[in-house]
């Protein structure tokens, strides 16, 4: 692939250097994925599983909370009671309602 740098405006070289990095990121990442597929399956051969092997800790899977409240409004709104409170939560409350008549 021959391509004429000369010819080119400051836009489109930008632009060659942005797809050219990307590309690059991409191959980077598809290159580690298929080397790692490869020796976990060597490992799985042996009897063992990669993290055993490398002593990493396994990851612990988290699983969803489930949600306690809902929006009066909107019924498909609903939120956990956990992190930042949604701006319907918190506008019903400023409203004077209370946590309880929301609860699913």
């Amino acid at each position: 692939m021959n391509i004429d740098l000369k010819s080119l405006s400051l836009k489109d070289l930008k632009d060659l250097q942005s797809q050219v990095a990307r590309a690059i990121s991409s191959f980077e990442e598809r290159k580690k994925k298929e080397v790692l597929a490869e020796l976990e399956e060597k490992a799985r051969t042996m009897g063992y599983s990669l993290a055993e092997l490398t002593g990493a800790p396994k990851t612990r899977k988290r699983t969803a909370s489930a949600p306690k409240y809902a929006n009066p409004a909107d019924k498909s709104e609903t939120w956990t009671g956990r992190g930042r409170k949604p701006r319907w939560f918190a506008d019903a409350l400023a409203k004077g309602k209370k946590p309880e008549s929301m609860a699913i």
